[in-house]
């Protein structure tokens, strides 16, 4: 029979949240036993499936499960189960472009689940599985997400080594709250290389309106060249001093784009809720295939922090309760958003627009934005209008089909 979620996990937001484990040396001795068991099943059992083209859970554990359990010392039952399952998902979506087996790296992120581990809320501790048997770790983290461990539905966790701290990562899922209808119009934003994000109300993220040290786009391009070319001189000098600066540099760039994604985001949702607007953003999903870039702008294109971006709005917009949608981005900043005209000359240079029809003229990023502001409301008119027969429909809810007593029986 088919395990079925709670309606809570069915209809609720996902979300994480990490903790940091503070175990004894012998405790910490354990989880390490127990992060390179699990991954050397993983890796076995990868092994098998590519040799076999066996890729589907079920089969692969009907394949896997007996051999891996008595070739590998110490794996317990539902570790092994969670070790099949995690192959299955690294195929499931690369399964085309790969060429070998898919090795897990011996000190990689391992998965828990309610039969692995257990938490004691009111102690702050949390029961772990390892081949030596379950170990009682203490947890600590902001109180936000303590909170959130002690009142929200919990699903697996992913238990982390990073640079000898134990930190443990809670799969949670909030409650959704009902997305409220944007009597204001949309909040477009036009996300871009030169300028990350551009709002329609003229806003240019990062900017003014954000806090703290990097004002701009200019000062986000410029440290991102400076790490680059970091990167680039202690790797070709390649002595044992320019890899220890190399470990020390590794995702510094990364967590300062993130960092800046989520003020964007945040930002962004705030000025929706506040002004009782939705969000409205371009689908840039391919463009990577789309856009014929110059050599010298391959590396700046393919470092382009768009999807990220697009996935923090997205989901705390969900939690606002704001509407958002995604439009078509063909000719967003070639178009007249007061005449409508669409030509190439409308722009004549990279930053701004000048229409051919009408003569507006502006920021082509801020043109762009309101573009896509103007698209975003004909989208959700078009989603949410009612159907014209008044029959069911695919895309009206189940509850909205007549009752069978209406049908004479």
């Amino acid at each position: 029979m088919a395990i079925r979620r709670s309606a809570a996990k069915r209809h609720g937001l996902p979300t994480v949240v990490q903790l940091r484990l503070t175990p004894a040396p012998a405790q910490a001795d354990a989880l390490a036993a127990a992060v390179q068991v699990c991954n050397q099943a993983a890796t076995m059992v990868s092994r098998l499936a590519w040799q076999h083209r066996t890729f589907a859970v079920v089969e692969l554990h009907r394949l896997a499960y007996y051999e891996v359990r008595a070739q590998v010392a110490g794996l317990g039952a539902q570790a092994a189960v969670r070790a099949i399952a995690r192959v299955a998902g690294a195929y499931a979506n690369r399964r085309a472009t790969k060429k070998r087996a898919h090795i897990f790296r011996p000190h990689g992120a391992i998965p828990y689940d309610a039969r692995l581990m257990s938490f004691n809320r009111d102690a702050r501790t949390v029961s772990l599985w390892t081949p030596a048997g379950r170990v009682t770790v203490p947890y600590t983290g902001r109180p936000d997400d303590l909170k959130a461990i002690d009142t929200l539905p919990m699903g697996e966790a992913d238990l982390i080594c990073r640079r000898g701290v134990w930190l443990l990562q809670v799969a949670l899922t909030l409650p959704t709250p009902a997305v409220r209808e944007p009597v204001g119009g949309f909040v477009g934003v036009d996300q871009g290389i030169a300028n990350l994000a551009v709002t329609s109300d003229r806003v240019v993220l990062p900017g003014p309106a954000l806090p703290g040290p990097i004002g701009g786009n200019g000062h986000v391009r410029t440290l991102r060249e400076r790490r680059h070319r970091q990167r680039r001189r202690l790797q070709k000098k390649g002595t044992s001093a320019a890899r220890r600066v190399l470990r020390r540099l590794a995702g510094r760039e990364h967590r300062m784009m993130t960092d800046l994604n989520h003020q964007i985001s945040k930002y962004v949702v705030r000025e929706a809720e506040r002004t009782g607007r939705g969000i409205a953003l371009e689908d840039l999903q391919g463009i990577r295939g789309r856009v014929r870039a110059h050599r010298l702008q391959r590396r700046t294109l393919h470092n382009w922090a768009f999807a990220q971006q697009l996935t923090f709005t997205r989901y705390k917009a969900a939690r606002a309760g704001v509407a958002f949608i995604l439009v078509n981005p063909a000719y967003t900043s070639q178009a007249c958003p007061d005449c409508g005209h669409v030509s190439r000359a409308n722009r004549p240079t990279r930053g701004r627009f000048v229409c051919i029809g009408c003569g507006l003229a502006g920021h082509a990023d801020h043109i762009a934005a309101r573009n896509i502001a103007t698209r975003g409301a004909a989208g959700w008119a078009a989603i949410n209008q009612p159907h014209a027969t008044g029959l069911p429909s695919p895309r009206r809810d189940r509850e909205s089909k007549p009752p069978d007593s209406a049908s004479g029986s």
